[in-house]
């Protein structure tokens, strides 16, 4: 029986380091094997699925400093390391059954598809599991943002921010077991208590355009399909109207 659908088009966004499982850096078979399955399980309902996937696990730009590598080229290394994650990730995907295509912000046709939004669209109307790789293509700007950036031109429904806690608290929950977990809270909200979900650039763009953030554990198995069906998962960040105060 078919399950009903609380978002039929999404934007996973997924981490680099969460690649690399409990090591310090690299892609952990594994972990590849695990987000496909995941995956496959919302993409089978006929949920439309676009991903973007960090490159902290390789190269973080933010780590140039200090390495004799100026800002803009530490950037485009990075880059180059979502492009590699993007492709383990595309292939995890295709071993399980499902079509892809990988589109990138960098010109490198031999590897993948150019990004064009009505192209995107397009494939994912088809069914098939588009990967946005190599960020916004411009430096200074974080997959955070790309993926804030791509799930608005694609019109997406939400971005699923998937993570290895449970949602957003109201401070480091691997530090402090007390940490209260919120079900839901505004943009402004997260802004104000620097709460970290994604950059100010990343927040301030889905704001502005009304697209929700659903913050959820990737490392439970099936939380992502929860979410998808509707499921009290995670946190819920989005403009919340406050009542008038008579």
């Amino acid at each position: 029986m078919k399950k009903n659908l609380k978002y039929k088009r999404i934007l996973l966004k997924l981490s680099g380091e969460s690649l690399a499982g409990e090591n310090d850096f690299g892609i952990n078979p594994k972990i590849l094997d695990f987000f496909s399955d995941e995956i496959k399980k919302v993409h089978d309902l006929g949920v439309q699925v676009g991903i973007v996937i960090g490159g902290g696990n390789i190269y973080r730009g933010l780590n140039s400093n200090g390495q004799a590598i100026d800002r803009v080229t530490g950037d485009q290394m990075g880059m180059l390391a979502t492009i590699i994650n993007s492709l383990a990730l595309q292939s995890a995907c295709e071993s399980k059954g499902m079509f892809t295509r990988l589109m990138t912000a960098i010109s490198m046709e031999a590897i993948a598809e150019p990004y064009i939004r009505r192209r995107a669209i397009r494939h994912l109307e088809k069914g098939r599991v588009v990967i946005f790789g190599a960020g916004t293509g411009h430096p200074y700007f974080s997959t955070d943002t790309a993926a804030s950036l791509r799930a608005v031109e694609i019109e997406a429904d939400a971005i699923f921010k998937g993570t290895r806690v449970d949602g957003v608290f109201d401070s480091d929950p691997e530090k402090n077991p007390g940490a209260a977990l919120f079900e839901e809270i505004s943009y402004l909200d997260v802004m104000q208590k620097n709460l970290r979900v994604m950059d100010l650039t990343a927040i301030s763009l889905c704001k502005e355009n009304n697209l929700p953030i659903i913050v959820f554990n990737m490392d439970k198995p099936d939380n992502l399909l929860k979410v998808i069906t509707g499921e009290n998962i995670g946190t819920s960040v989005r403009n919340i109207v406050q009542p008038n105060k008579k």
